[in-house]
């Protein structure tokens, strides 16, 4: 993770040139490494006495740390109290046509994310989950720092983190937050669900008769049904995970704790593992890659996970008067047949928020219609706690579950804290094992769930970009490289896009004659208003470098990548910029309204540059055009 200083040193140097920046030198200074021996981990422990309050004046001498069942040493202990919100970090004006991606947020305390999950949860919930955060809003409070998502197929960001309860307020009662498209609904659900009407299939029965023909084709019906339902449910697996890996890419450059409150009426699977089990991701066997990923990304963020059912308290669905039961009638153990499906699916899924929030210290709220007072109970929870950190005795790299055990010696106290993660697995062999996945779905990409229009900005790497017209007048052809949408058509004004970084970000693979292989790929997407890619630029920098150059190379204060994106000039457009370092995985993106550097005067003519590593670069992605 780079110094959040570094969106300032690279801000001045736009400022001075945004287009020919090149590398300066600075004072002699000690090599800098992003690898190192020792991987310290970073434990957050809410500790609560029997009646849910917080212990606090605890020390570090309190507590005993067991990796695996060995004995740790503590080697940073700090406790942190809920309190008045810490002002936000100040970000430096910045001149026309320059953004970055670095985070805004508190310098202290804990950050509370309310995530609003329509993809998972029938409209009628949706509807009470609305008005409970209104609920919960419309009292007076000053001490949380509140943030706002919404899953539908995709994670989108509503609110960033604010304090003012008025601005959350305005964002939930408009129509953004409102009840939208489900991919769940009462009569959608698969019949092991809770909440399933499984009535339909008996009637068509019933109506059809004994006849082998009738029998056959029902059986045909259910066969289908049921690979519908599957893949349904890999579908609301794949979008779950992906919106988890985004929050977390998010929020990985935030300091502190961070509280997610995921208000769903069912998972698809749980996010977290079961490291009892012998293959822990059994259950998502397709997306393995990304469910490793997610877990490693969900611990080095400090996230700790509440998950509220968003149902409430549930009736038996079968005995609604909203349902056709006739059939109940003629089959004495249909009823209790379709009792025991509920209460099994219902106490499953239960068990599965309640192993999620213990896998990530949070908690789980499930049977209760007061979601008001469980936003209430989980923010004042994750605001009270102590971080630890420790270095594992155990250096072995080999990739497994290390188990976590957190011991405090006073009686009723309760602790709710992350119990292990998984030791990090190459990004290579990621690749390699997504590409030959066997399943339906795409393969794991990180860069792409990165790059969707009104996704959260990823902030692993921080970067500066300008974004200016390249000539005064307009174009009837793409710029080259670029890859539009058949279906558009110019006229297209072509812009220059201009990124900045930080060499010493960078993780580039080095063999054992210490040669230095950087990978770095430099997306632009263009999207229209209703989220249609209108155009993409892929490319960038694949070099290798002798160990005098990269050292040279390092020293830099700032690395430059040019590209040239191409943009309708009828109609509303937004640009999103990205990047990607191949060897770690990290990313970085933002996004813009193109009118806000259409009427930009263009930059002096010059010819265009493709950036200014060499080598070959990255092989282009193809556009998802529909």
């Amino acid at each position: 993770m780079m110094p959040r200083i570094l969106g300032c040193i690279l801000l001045v140097s736009l400022v001075c040139d945004p287009l020919h920046a090149k590398g300066q030198s600075e004072p002699a200074q000690p090599a800098y490494s992003l690898h190192t021996s020792t991987n310290l981990v970073v434990e957050d422990v809410v500790v609560t006495d029997t009646h849910g309050n917080p212990i606090q004046n605890l020390t570090a001498s309190d507590f005993t740390i067991l990796e695996d069942g060995s004995p740790q040493k503590v080697k940073v202990f700090r406790e942190h109290i809920a309190d008045m919100p810490a002002p936000l970090s100040p970000i430096p004006q910045l001149p026309p046509g320059t953004f970055t991606n670095e985070s805004v947020a508190p310098t202290e305390g804990a950050l509370n994310i309310l995530l609003l999950d329509k993809l998972n949860t029938p409209l009628d919930a949706q509807s009470t989950v609305v008005n409970q955060v209104l609920k919960y809003l419309k009292e007076p409070r000053t001490d949380s720092r509140i943030a706002i998502f919404a899953l539908t197929t995709q994670l989108k960001l509503l609110q960033g983190f604010t304090s003012d309860p008025a601005v959350l307020r305005a964002l939930v009662e408009g129509k953004k937050a409102l009840p939208g498209g489900s991919v769940v609904s009462t009569n959608s659900m698969s019949a092991d669900e809770p909440g399933a009407d499984t009535s339909m299939t008996t009637t068509a029965a019933d109506a059809m008769g004994n006849s082998p023909d009738a029998a056959t084709m029902l059986s045909s019906l259910d066969d289908l049904k049921s690979e519908q339902k599957s893949f349904q449910l890999m579908l609301r697996a794949r979008y779950t995970l992906d919106a988890f890996n985004q929050l977390a890419r998010y929020l990985s450059a935030l300091p502190g704790r961070k509280n997610i409150i995921w208000f769903s009426g069912g998972f698809p699977i749980s996010v977290m593992p079961d490291g009892g089990l012998q293959d822990p991701f059994a259950a998502v066997a397709s997306a393995e890659d990304e469910y490793r990923d997610t877990v490693n990304l969900l611990a080095r963020s400090e996230v700790a996970v509440y998950p509220v059912d968003a149902r409430g308290l549930m009736a038996e669905p079968m005995l609604s008067a909203a349902n056709s039961n006739h059939n109940y009638v003629k089959d004495p153990m249909a009823l209790a047949n379709s009792q025991q499906k509920f209460f099994q699916g219902t106490t499953t899924q239960h068990a599965m928020m309640s192993q999620m929030a213990e896998e990530t210290g949070g908690a789980a709220f499930v049977d209760t219609n007061d979601l008001k007072t469980a936003i209430g109970k989980a923010i004042e929870e994750g605001s009270n706690y102590y971080t630890i950190t420790y270095a594992p005795t155990n250096h072995d790299q080999k990739v497994d579950y290390r188990k976590i055990e957190i011991k405090l010696d006073r009686a009723g106290a309760k602790l709710s804290y992350r119990r292990g993660y998984y030791t990090d697995k190459p990004v290579a062999a990621h690749h390699e094992d997504a590409n030959n996945s066997k399943s339906d779905l795409p393969p794991y990409s990180y860069i792409r769930s990165a790059m969707l229009h009104g996704a959260p900005d990823p902030v692993e790497m921080v970067f500066v970009a300008n974004i200016r017209p390249s000539i005064a007048t307009t174009e009837t052809e793409l710029a080259q490289g670029n890859q539009g949408n058949p279906k558009v058509s110019g006229p297209y004004r072509r812009y220059t896009v201009t990124f900045v970084t930080n060499p010493r970000g960078l993780d580039c693979a080095v063999t054992d004659d210490g040669t230095h292989h950087c990978v770095l790929e430099f997306l632009s997407f263009v999207y229209g208003v209703d989220g249609a890619l209108i155009n993409t630029q892929t490319n960038g920098m694949n070099s290798t470098f002798s160990p005098e150059r990269f050292a040279a190379f390092q020293k830099s204060q700032f690395f430059t990548y040019h590209q040239e994106i191409s943009i309708p000039v009828k109609g509303e457009y937004y640009l999103r910029l990205g990047m990607r370092d191949d060897t770690s995985g990290n990313v970085g993106a933002l996004e813009l309204p193109v009118a806000e550097i259409a009427k930009l005067p263009p930059l002096p003519q010059r010819t265009p540059a493709v950036g200014n590593g060499s080598g070959t670069a990255p092989k282009k992605q193809e556009p998802p055009y529909n």
